[in-house]
């Protein structure tokens, strides 16, 4: 058995549409430019998602000149090339109640665009240089505008095992992988949920460790290539067998990681498991 990597996505703007990619830098805060970016509340700076603006699934964000640039595109907007701005005026932002201290404005056009496409004000920041934000869980790790951890790993073998079950019922299609909105996903291991168990994993020349599983919210719901909710499933689904008396009886699809060795990976590079979680 010979687990590799199928797929691998990053998120430049936290809550909006990914970029699938071939090879990726592995940062200590996990894919190069994920979830680098993210959208406020232009009030009182806190962060905007899919659970209160599904539309934000919709919204494309291209990674230009080496991150120099972005290109941005929504339904209800026109195109826009947003030059970045790597630092200069800063505004104090929150998550989930947490203040993460400053980050980076980048400007009124960017904040114009993203509140026409969201319909509600919004401004766009990005991480202070030198940005330093702990995760959580048996391997904390570092991570950017992330929930909380760097690297969400999830498999095919997983998303293969909830679907049987939404066929089993017979009223619902099967649900495509980006509902999860993994980075990394694995296949060649058969058994649902196998990257739960792992505590340390070689992926490419990086090295993860497991922080904690992934607990999910509604944004599973929501089909990603519309920003529009399409429930009950696979929430209905997974609330069959995925529960997690740990955390409340919460839903749980993946696995979050932490980095603990930088390094490159690509599409299709084998990964060596160390150890199971204890």
């Amino acid at each position: 058995m010979t687990i590799t990597v199928h797929e691998l996505v990053y998120y430049p703007v936290k809550g909006c549409a990914g970029t699938r990619t071939e090879s990726a830098r592995v940062t200590v805060t996990g894919l190069e430019h994920d979830r680098t970016f993210m959208v406020v509340d232009a009030a009182d700076g806190t962060f905007r998602s899919q659970r209160t603006h599904p539309a934000m699934a919709a919204v494309g964000v291209r990674v230009l000149d080496a991150g120099a640039a972005l290109g941005l595109t929504a339904e209800a907007v026109g195109p826009l090339r947003l030059e970045v701005v790597p630092d200069g005026p800063r505004r104090e932002v929150s998550m989930f109640g947490r203040d993460l201290g400053e980050a980076v404005d980048q400007g009124d056009e960017a904040a114009q665009w993203f509140s026409d496409a969201l319909g509600a004000a919004c401004r766009l920041v990005r991480v202070v240089p030198g940005f330093d934000r702990d995760g959580w869980g048996e391997t904390p790790g570092k991570v950017n505008f992330g929930d909380a951890h760097a690297v969400l790993v999830t498999s095919t073998a997983s998303l293969a095992g909830l679907n049987a079950r939404i066929a089993a019922r017979g009223d619902a299609a099967p649900v495509p992988m980006d509902r999860f909105r993994p980075n990394i996903v694995l296949t060649g291991d058969d058994e649902p949920h196998f990257e739960d168990r792992v505590a340390r994993m070689t992926v490419g020349t990086a090295g993860l460790a497991h922080s904690v599983k992934a607990i999910r919210c509604g944004v599973p719901l929501i089909d990603q290539r519309t920003g529009r909710r399409a429930g009950p499933e696979p929430v209905r689904t997974l609330a069959t067998y995925r529960r997690e008396p740990e955390f409340g009886n919460k839903l749980s699809f993946g696995a979050k990681n932490a980095v603990v060795r930088e390094g490159v990976v690509r599409v299709g590079d084998p990964v060596s498991v160390h150890s199971p979680v204890s």
